[in-house]
């Protein structure tokens, strides 16, 4: 578990304060520079590779790229090439929140928890389904025995029809310490035969057993390759997901700030020094029966396994959340 203020999340996720953002504001006022943005979210680039795409002077791109970096979105390398030098340019997060609610509060801090997606702790798959390593597909296509295999554990993707996935987290918390948010953090999409970018999906999520409310994944998306994927996984399948932030505070339950059900934070029974389990399936009598799949950090368009934030200060400590309803 990775402790620390509120702030710099990895995975490609940045989060700040409204007074911390000003100069990324200023950074992003500028076509070009989002351009270059864009440009890095499908591969790492040198300045002559941004210069020729753009149709922009390198010293125009050196410029624009410094700006970049002074801002946190862009980081550089200096690699060696047969032209000598030359400064690779990646982007350093997909997604950033800006948070509006005003300083942050020394006494609280985000603890946070990362889960390879193979390594959940009860599972319930149903054809069609599978697992796949950077490598290969583990034991055989739309054979829920696959899931219990020990590859499972390196897993980087996962799909099944119906049924439902749980992880158990680790809470390690200092015992004193009062969880006044838990965010989780995926990766996902719904699961078609091969792939459909219209095939909705009501996926629920439970935390500690308890129903905190279910969003509609819009499809099982395709046709245009995920970013991460290996080269090996074909064209026909599904690529990427979308990237969620499931929330619970004392406001209630939201996914990516939306409303979702009236379920507060208390009611989970998440405590210092207890396992914290969250569970993703779709109910048997639900309208939207698409299944679920799960990507890791090997496929899809973002970096990252199944991240776990806990919001959490002292028994004194105001808790953090939402304006209520």
């Amino acid at each position: 578990m990775k402790r620390r203020a509120s702030g710099l999340m990895p995975h490609h996720i940045k989060e700040l304060s409204a007074t911390d953002s000003v100069a990324l504001f200023r950074a992003l006022a500028s076509e070009s520079r989002a351009r270059i943005l864009e440009l890095l979210s499908e591969r790492d680039m040198n300045i002559n590779e941004l210069s020729a795409a753009l149709g922009l002077a390198q010293p125009s791109i050196t410029k624009h790229v410094q700006i970049l970096e002074e801002a946190g979105l862009v980081a550089s390398d200096y690699l060696a090439s047969p032209q000598g030098t030359q400064k690779r340019c990646r982007r350093m997060h997909d997604r950033i929140i800006v948070d509006m609610t005003g300083p942050h509060d020394p006494t609280h801090s985000v603890a946070e928890i990362e889960m390879p997606i193979g390594m959940y702790s009860i599972v319930h798959a149903e054809s069609t389904c599978g697992l796949a390593t950077r490598d290969k597909i583990i034991g055989l296509i739309d054979s829920p025995l696959s899931f219990h295999l020990p590859e499972r554990a390196n897993a980087e993707l996962l799909w099944s029809s119906g049924g439902f996935i749980e992880y158990t987290f680790a809470n390690t918390l200092p015992l004193q310490a009062k969880v006044n948010a838990v965010d989780v953090v995926m990766e996902v999409s719904s699961e078609a035969p091969g792939y459909d970018n219209n095939y909705p999906s009501d996926l629920t999520m439970w935390i500690n057993g308890v129903d905190i409310g279910t969003w509609t994944c819009p499809g099982d998306f395709g046709g245009v390759r995920g970013r991460l994927n290996p080269s090996w996984w074909p064209d026909n399948m599904n690529q990427s997901g979308l990237l969620k932030v499931w929330r619970v505070d004392q406001g209630g339950a939201s996914v990516d700030g939306v409303d979702i059900s009236g379920t507060r934070i208390d009611q989970l029974g998440i405590q210092p020094w207890n396992a914290t389990s969250v569970r993703l399936g779709v109910k048997d009598d639900a309208k939207n029966v698409g299944g679920f799949t799960l990507f890791g950090k090997g496929f899809g368009n973002y970096e990252m396994g199944l991240v776990m934030r806990l919001d959490h200060g002292t028994p004194t400590s105001s808790p953090a959340s939402r304006p209520k309803r």
